[in-house]
């Protein structure tokens, strides 16, 4: 019975651990990523950002090599849409920047980097750090204001983390709720497409059939 007992409390421990790391290293995945963009060219990056959702992002352009100002090539546009269209922020002839907005519509967000036309066409690189949800939030300003300590604020990143997993489950499972009722309405209305395709099918041929018959008697064939 103990052995037993002890094999379940070092089952549970294994799985209590593993879903710790899973969620540290969900903490740690950034959004962080480099663009490569030419004069004339816009490159737009979309990201499913959930209502009420912090975002925050910061963008810049790389230096080039031994070069310690940009050219005057090295400029963008620099635009964030919401899954409606409205504007979130707007960005002209800056080399850098950072936009920050709370969420009012639950869907895809885009943020678009457009560099201007130029002649000779140039080349250059952006860094783009985008971040929502619990990465999004300062947490050393949170510690500071609240006076806790690192492992306060490793623990309400874990529960943070643990509620935005949480809120994501539901939102997964109303998904497949609506996926199912599609599919239940899509058998529904091909059985009945199938069924009148068969109606309209043996109507078709009862129709041929008397008129071939018809056809014949005239003829005196049949």
């Amino acid at each position: 019975m103990n052995l037993l007992s002890s094999r379940c409390t070092i089952q549970m421990t294994t799985s209590r651990w593993i879903i710790i790391t899973m969620t540290l290293m969900m903490m740690t995945m950034g959004e962080s990523m480099r663009l490569d963009l030419e004069s004339g060219i816009t490159k737009c990056i979309s990201d499913d950002i959930k209502l009420s959702y912090m975002s925050v992002g910061n963008y810049s352009i790389v230096h080039p090599n031994e070069v310690p100002h940009l050219p005057a090539s090295h400029k963008i546009y620099v635009t964030v849409s919401s899954p409606k269209g409205h504007s979130q922020h707007h960005a002209e002839n800056v080399e850098r920047g950072q936009f920050v907005f709370t969420a009012m519509e639950d869907g895809d967000y885009t943020t678009c980097f457009v560099a201007p036309g130029f002649k000779p066409p140039a080349k250059f690189a952006v860094d783009f750090e985008w971040k929502s949800g619990v990465e999004a939030k300062d947490w050393s300003t949170i510690a500071k204001r609240g006076q806790i300590n690192m492992l306060e604020v490793e623990v309400r990143k874990l529960l943070d983390v643990t509620e935005s997993v949480h809120d994501e489950m539901f939102q997964l499972r109303e998904r497949e709720r609506e996926m199912q009722e599609l599919n239940r309405s899509t058998n529904s209305r091909m059985a009945v497409l199938s069924i009148l395709s068969l109606v309209f099918t043996l109507s078709v041929a009862g129709f041929q059939l008397w008129h071939l018959k018809s056809f014949l008697e005239r003829k005196k064939l049949l």
